[in-house]
């Protein structure tokens, strides 16, 4: 529920570009409903970082979220002769990873803080942070046991991760730790982590301008899909221990007119307690289908 976009075909971007609406409300309901929760202290080793999380996730969260949506899936041009539908069931997958990529990369810009953005890089620590410890691990409470990565946008947050943690070895950009009995990912080089961020970029805008299904079908396969097993027990384990769930919703208010003498004279706001009910509510009230089988 946090925003409106435009879809990501081609074309519509290339004849018409891109339009993104994001419900600044929600994004802060989320934030604040996540507070306390203790998922940070469970799953973020470093005292540094949980601070830097904690200070700015939530202006990281939102600047990423409107760089991947109104810039990341609005830039790009396909290559003469290549139609868009080359990539066939992987595109949604490489999609989201090309606008993803474009705004880790651009989050930790200089030019965000030239233009009074965000105060300074420690904004995209926060959010280079909690994206590879996302992907690299706590998504994975979202999936059950014995299944791979199936959704675009989990594969895509995968895909990077694994992708940067493999190139970043040499110089350990992102490290797996061991502490106490419980696996941890930590970013040790924030800056060579933004690097990786733009040499992905350049290979996945290739891909999807060229068509190039092979290479992305490879990819795909080799970083987004497959699941560690012990991994995934270690997630699910810690992350149910906190109870906590991986998805939430809202009830949404309902308002109600109080006339007097023919004039409205309040509106009275009420929070139903059924959810299912609300929502059956909105398919049956406000479809435009017709409530036949």
């Amino acid at each position: 529920p946090i925003g409106i976009n435009l879809p990501n075909a081609d074309w519509i971007r290339k004849e018409y570009g891109s339009k993104s609406v994001t419900i600044d409300n929600i994004t802060y309901a989320y934030d604040m409903a996540a507070h306390g929760n203790g998922f940070n202290e469970e799953f973020v080793l470093r005292a540094d970082d949980r601070a830097v999380m904690d200070k700015y996730g939530k202006l990281a969260d939102d600047l990423h979220t409107d760089l991947h949506e109104c810039l990341g899936h609005g830039s790009g041009q396909l290559a003469p002769g290549v139609k868009g539908g080359e990539l066939k069931s992987y595109n949604s997958t490489l999609e989201e990873t090309r606008a993803d990529l474009f705004g880790l990369y651009y989050l930790g810009d200089p030019k965000m803080v030239e233009l009074g953005l965000v105060p300074s890089f420690d904004v995209a620590k926060a959010g280079y942070a909690k994206y590879i410890l996302n992907g690299m691990m706590t998504q994975l409470a979202r999936i059950e046991p014995g299944k791979n990565v199936e959704e675009s946008h989990m594969r895509n947050r995968k895909l990077i991760c694994e992708w940067c943690y493999e190139r970043g070895k040499a110089d350990n950009v992102i490290e797996m730790v061991k502490e106490n009995g419980k696996t941890y990912v930590v970013v040790n080089d924030y800056e060579k982590l933004r690097g990786l961020f733009g040499d992905m970029l350049r290979e996945i805008q290739r891909i999807k301008s060229e068509g190039d299904y092979e290479a992305g079908r490879a990819l795909v396969e080799r970083y987004a899909v497959q699941v560690d097993p012990e991994l995934h027990k270690e997630v699910r384990d810690r992350y149910y221990a906190l109870s906590i769930e991986p998805y939430g919703g809202f009830v949404n208010p309902e308002f109600e007119l109080v006339e007097k003498d023919g004039e409205i004279v309040d509106v009275k706001i009420c929070y139903p307690a059924d959810y299912v009910k609300q929502m059956l509510g909105y398919s049956k009230n406000y479809s435009f289908l017709p409530n036949i089988n």
